[in-house]
C-alpha cells in the first residue's frame, strides 16, 4: 500500500518546527509515497514553502480557512491508499510509516493512529497531570499501551483508507481548529463516520507509530489549560449534536468514572508522604472535569433550547402540532 502524508500549515511562526515534519516524513524508510503539504490561507508562508520544499508537493488549501478544510485539501490531492495526518509541530521518528501501514493488513481496519510523545520546549509544569496531556495534543494516561481497538486517533498522528475518507465525506468544515484558537474534535466525529462506512469497520491505535509533538511555552500557562478544556468541552457538545450522544461519548464515559477518579486518588496519596504536586494534580483534574463538563452542558443546552424554538417557530407558521391544540380549546365565556 502506498503512503500518502498530509502536513497542513498556516503560520510562519512554526516554520522550523514544519522544516523539521517534513524532514522527519522524508526519512521514513521505506519512502512514504508523497507529502502533501496544505497551506492554510497564507500567501507568504505558501510562497516560502514552494520556494525552500524540494520534493513535496505544496499546495493552497482549497477550503474555508481552517484545519478541517486544509485537511480535505491535502487527502482529496492523495493518490496513495492510505493517507496519514501529521501536524505541522510533530515530527516522526523512524519507523512511525511502517507501523501505520502494518495495521491495514486487516481488511476492516478503516483507521489507523499513534502514540504522541511530548516535546517539552519549557519546563513541564509540575501541576500538570498525565490524564489530561490531550490539553496539548498528546497520548494522556488511560489510552491503551498497546495495539487497540479505539473510537479515534489523535489528529496529530492518524491514517485512514483514502476510499473511506471518500466515502464518509472527508471533516466536517464546522468543526475543528481555526488559526489558534482551541476547537477540535473533527478526527473524533470523522473516526464516528469512518464506523460507519461498513460493517465491522475498525480504528486501531498502534503506540508503534511514535510522533513526538512541540509544546512551547505559551501551552504549559494554567490560562492556556483552562481555555483548552473549555474548547473541547464545547466541541463535543457540537459533535453529540451531529454524532448522537451515545458514540460521541463512548471513551469519555470509561475516561471520567475511572481514570479521572483513579488519578485524584493517586495524587491526594502523595500529600502524605510530602509530594505537595501531587495534590496541585488532583486539583488540576478536578478543575478541568469541571471546565470541559460545564462548557459541554452549556452548549448541549443552548442546542436543545434553539432547535426547540425553531421547531415551535416552525409549527405556528405551519399550523403544526401547537396551533391545532390551541384550535381545540373551548371558547371562554
Amino acid at each position: 500500500m502506498r503512503l500518502s502524508v498530509v502536513i497542513c500549515a498556516y503560520t510562519e511562526r512554526r516554520w522550523e518546527d514544519l522544516v523539521a515534519a517534513v524532514a522527519s516524513v522524508q526519512r521514513q524508510v521505506p519512502r512514504v509515497h508523497e507529502t502533501i503539504v496544505v497551506i492554510d490561507h497564507n500567501d507568504v508562508l505558501l510562497a516560502r514553502a514552494h520556494r525552500d520544499f524540494v520534493g513535496v508537493d505544496v499546495v493552497q488549501s482549497a477550503g474555508p480557512q481552517g484545519l478541517s478544510g486544509a485537511r480535505n485539501t491535502g487527502w482529496q490531492r492523495a493518490t496513495g491508499e492510505i493517507v496519514a495526518f501529521l501536524d505541522d509541530d510533530a515530527r516522526a521518528e523512524q519507523g512511525w510509516a511502517a507501523a501505520l501501514l502494518s495495521g491495514y493488513e486487516d481488511a476492516t481496519v478503516v483507521g489507523v493512529g499513534g502514540a504522541v510523545l511530548p516535546d517539552w520546549r519549557a519546563p513541564r509544569p509540575p501541576w500538570f497531570p498525565e490524564e489530561f496531556l490531550w490539553v496539548v495534543g498528546c497520548s494522556y494516561r488511560g489510552q491503551p499501551s498497546g495495539r487497540a481497538r479505539v473510537r479515534n486517533g489523535i489528529g496529530a498522528n492518524m491514517s485512514f483508507r483514502r476510499e473511506i475518507l471518500a466515502a464518509a465525506g472527508g471533516f466536517q468544515t464546522g468543526l475543528g481548529r481555526l488559526g489558534a484558537d482551541g476547537a477540535g474534535c473533527e478526527e473524533t466525529e470523522l473516526s464516528i463516520r469512518a464506523h460507519r462506512t461498513r460493517p465491522g469497520a475498525r480504528v486501531l491505535l498502534e503506540t508503534a507509530a511514535v510522533v513526538r509533538h512541540a509544546v512551547g511555552p505559551e501551552r504549559t500557562s494554567r490560562a492556556y489549560f483552562r481555555r483548552r478544556c473549555v474548547a473541547e468541552g464545547r466541541s463535543k457538545a457540537l459533535v453529540a449534536a451531529i454524532a448522537g450522544s451515545g458514540p460521541a461519548l463512548v471513551s469519555e464515559r470509561r475516561y471520567v468514572s475511572t481514570v479521572l477518579p483513579a488519578g485524584v486518588l493517586a495524587g491526594l496519596a502523595a500529600l502524605p508522604r510530602g509530594d505537595l504536586d501531587g495534590g496541585r494534580r488532583a486539583l488540576t483534574i478536578a478543575e478541568g472535569l469541571v471546565l470541559t463538563t460545564g462548557a459541554y452542558a452549556a452548549v448541549r443546552t443552548r442546542l436543545v433550547t434553539r432547535r426547540m424554538l425553531t421547531r415551535r417557530s416552525d409549527e405556528r407558521a405551519t399550523g403544526g402540532p401547537h396551533s391545532e391544540l390551541r384550535s381545540k380549546k373551548k371558547p371562554t365565556t
